[in-house]
């Protein structure tokens, strides 16, 4: 896919669920009650503490890469070296989304012709990451921010795209949206690791289609 498809099909779906910690056996499965429930991008996030972390980072990513049938759009996660945005591409991933706002990982992820979603706080790191050529600039820790926080930012700053990650549930997600973020990352809420541990699936379907539907 092009960066504009890539772009286009995130600003689209709106919700990308962000997997850490979950093992490469279970990557499928996961993937699948994931995109059963409505929810197709997914970010398997760099495991920077295992010393196999990040190859088993990597696996995961080209395991989702060559199952198109998912319907999965993978991206890396917590990325925060220019070597791990190169790694990633490698392995199939088609966005790249770092904790901080790194200018080497953003200016080489455009490079590459992926996406660049970097994370955020303040006014200054969000406009030096649109002037580095991020895509979208994710706001962490958004549920505690609260939508007041995004719509201050937004004020001035509207002609970027906003991701809200962290604390983000079905019963605040559309406060965020009504204000104009772009789009949201997921995590613990829906990527239920006692689900996931116990095989119930199905679990984290019905997540995910509460989280579409209160999205709306």
């Amino acid at each position: 896919m092009t960066h504009d498809a890539v772009l286009q099909r995130i600003i689209d779906d709106r919700i990308i669920a962000i997997v850490r910690g979950v093992p490469k056996e279970k990557i499928l499965d996961t993937a699948r009650a994931i995109s059963d429930g409505g929810i197709r991008c997914l970010e398997i996030t760099f495991d920077h503490e295992s010393p196999n972390g990040e190859r088993e980072t990597l696996e995961s990513i080209e395991l989702l890469a060559t199952h198109p049938e998912l319907g999965i759009m993978v991206g890396a996660g917590t990325v925060i070296e220019p070597a791990e945005v190169v790694r990633a591409k490698d392995a199939g991933a088609h966005y790249i989304v770092s904790p901080d706002t790194n200018p080497q990982v953003i200016e080489l992820t455009r490079s590459l012709g992926l996406v660049s979603i970097p994370g955020a706080y303040t006014a200054t790191e969000v406009l030096s990451a649109h002037k580095e050529g991020a895509d979208i600039v994710k706001l962490f820790p958004a549920g505690l921010m609260g939508p007041s926080y995004f719509k201050a930012l937004m004020g001035p700053l509207g002609f970027i795209k906003f991701s809200a990650v962290g604390n983000i549930s079905k019963s605040n997600i559309r406060d965020f949206r009504d204000i104009g973020v772009t789009c949201f990352g997921i995590g613990g809420s829906l990527v239920d690791k006692k689900a996931i541990a116990a095989g119930e699936f199905h679990k984290i379907t019905e997540t995910a289609k509460g989280l579409m539907q209160a999205l709306g």
